[in-house]
């Protein structure tokens, strides 16, 4: 069965800003993972706005999702009670609503594995008390 991979908006940054400090390590773990990638809407919002003064970047973004690569099945208004309990489970780290998103998602996805830069998601657990499986840079 092929692993199901959850897309976070720092990859997708250091994606398509070669500038970006996890470009090189982004690009190799990709070469790894089969496409397609999934992702909530709001993870392609923060990105968008990250790479907003970035030549190309947003339109980078939008062709990597009418090309398949990344796709959305996430549906935040039929999630919304439980990414709004997620959020405020965890105010105090705080949890963004793309955060709270992507704890769902894992939940709903139970084999899958979140791709991301943000050690947030070694705090974060998916149905209260479940580790959530992240593919990560080695802090070091």
């Amino acid at each position: 069965m092929k692993q199901e991979v959850i897309l976070d908006t720092g990859p997708l940054v250091a994606l398509v800003n070669r500038r970006e400090q996890f470009h090189n390590w982004v690009t190799n773990q990709l070469r790894e993972i089969e496409p397609p990638l999934f992702t909530c809407e709001a993870v392609i919002t923060e990105t968008c706005f990250l790479l907003q003064n970035v030549y190309g970047g947003e339109a980078a973004v939008i062709s990597l999702m009418q090309r398949g690569i990344i796709q959305i099945e996430f549906h935040l208004s039929q999630e919304i009670a439980v990414v709004g309990e997620l959020m405020r489970r965890y105010q105090s780290v705080p949890m963004s609503l793309a955060d709270a998103c992507l704890v769902r998602m894992t939940e709903l996805s139970p084999l899958s594995e979140l791709l991301t830069l943000d050690s947030d998601f070694r705090i974060y657990r998916k149905n209260r008390n479940q580790v959530i499986s992240v593919i990560m840079p080695e802090v070091g």
